[in-house]
Order: structure tokens, then C-alpha cells, then sequence
């Protein structure tokens, strides 16, 4: 039975959406504030989070960014209102996995929850079914093994979420070759979630960020306006 975290100050959303988690199967642990939902994160951390993003003692930026001091894989989604289009892309940027604006669709939101879990079930089993998937991947300067989940680049490790390993194994196992938008949200996302094209350029701008934290030169994933994608290798 997965734990899912949710942490939204609105009582009514945390009544009524774990009750259809519960519903679902999930173990949910609700919490009214990020500071709240921390402190029970350091003694046990939860295997996806459910986060809004404006909240008292700690909003839900804060919270991610120290979750990500202390995981770079736990599945994170964001509830967002309607009007925070730049909460959501800076959330993403920080390293969240996806965002369900508000209102809601439970239903949308418990697919969503479930694609996730499913796509990080099948990187720590290694179900991935292609064999070559799971080969530790050396591209001179960037080594990465799925099955640890690990990246480096110049010998450096560098954490990324489990969607923007995906987007940079997608890039690299095939480097010069372009990788359109809607062929880059296949590798990251289940059929069933829906994302825009903002939500891959918002990854992959937060992808050249981390990976610029471990040298400042990193050019190596290339943007073709109005194309996509691409990895050269340097």
C-alpha cells in the first residue's frame, strides 16, 4: 500500500481527497502546513507528496526545496490555483514531477498519482523491458545507471528528479538526433496525464540548471526552436 502525503491548508480539500485516495487503496497522512508536513517527513518520508503551494509556516516551494535537499527521486505533485501559472513553472523548475490546478478533478488527480507510482515502481524494479534501458549509459563527460539512479557529468554527481532522468536518458541514448516535445512527454509521462508542452521546457530548464551546478559550461542539450530537442555530445 503506497503512503501519500497531502498538505494543503483547506480542510475541505484534505477531507475530501484522502477519503478518495483511502477509497482508491492509498495510506494517506494529511498534514495543514509544510512545517508540520516536514518535521513527520524527517522520520518517515511518505512514497509520493501531495503539496499546495500557498501555505502558513511553510508554502509548498519551501517545503519541495527541502525535500529535494534530502531526495532527488520521491514523486512530488503540486495543487495550484488557476492564476499561478508562475507558481506553477517555478515549482516545476524546483523539481516537481507534475501540477493539478485547482479545482480539481479527484479522479484526474488520483490517475496522476498512480502514473507516477508506476513509472517509479518500474525504475527501482527494473521492469523496464528493454534490456539496453538498464545498461549504465557513457557519454564521455555524463555517465548514468538506471539502476542506481545516478547521473555525472565530468565527475561530478548531480541529483535529478526521476522525470528529468528520463528526459536526459531520452536525449542521450541517441545523442544529435532531435526529440520533439510530444516524443520527450512520452518518455516522461504515463498516456493517462496530460501535460503541455510549457510543463517539458520548464523540466528541461530546471535539467540545465542542475547539471550547470556541476560546471557552469554544460551546453551539451541543444533547443531547436520550434522542433525540440537535442543531446551533443562534447
Amino acid at each position: 500500500m503506497s503512503r501519500i502525503a497531502l498538505v494543503d491548508d483547506d480542510r475541505n480539500i484534505l477531507t475530501s481527497v484522502s477519503m478518495t485516495l483511502e477509497a482508491e487503496g492509498f495510506e494517506v497522512e494529511t498534514y495543514n502546513d509544510g512545517q508540520t508536513a516536514l518535521e513527520a517527513f524527517t522520520k518517515r518520508m511518505p512514497d509520493m507528496a501531495v503539496l499546495d503551494i500557498k501555505m502558513p509556516r511553510m508554502d509548498g516551494m519551501d517545503l519541495l526545496q527541502r525535500l529535494r535537499q534530502k531526495t532527488s527521486t520521491l514523486p512530488v505533485i503540486f495543487l495550484t490555483s488557476k492564476d499561478d501559472e508562475i507558481d506553477e513553472v517555478l515549482g516545476l523548475r524546483m523539481g516537481a514531477d507534475d501540477y493539478v490546478t485547482k479545482p480539481f478533478s479527484q479522479r484526474l488527480l488520483v490517475e496522476r498519482i498512480r502514473a507516477l507510482l508506476r513509472r517509479q515502481e518500474v525504475r527501482a524494479k527494473d521492469e523496464i523491458g528493454d534490456v539496453e534501458e538498464s545498461k549504465i549509459l557513457d557519454r564521455g563527460d555524463l555517465i548514468m545507471d538506471p539502476l542506481r539512479h545516478s547521473v555525472a557529468w565530468k565527475g561530478k554527481d548531480v541529483a535529478l528528479t526521476v522525470t528529468e532522468f528520463l528526459l536526459l536518458q531520452a536525449l542521450a541514448t541517441r545523442p544529435g538526433f532531435v526529440k520533439s516535445r510530444d516524443q520527450l512527454m512520452d518518455v516522461a509521462y504515463d498516456d493517462q496525464v496530460y501535460v503541455d508542452d510549457r510543463t517539458i521546457d520548464s523540466h528541461i530548464k530546471r535539467l540545465r540548471k542542475k547539471m550547470r551546478t556541476a560546471d557552469s559550461d554544460f551546453s551539451a542539450i541543444e533547443t531547436l526552436y520550434g522542433i525540440g530537442y537535442r543531446y551533443n555530445e562534447e
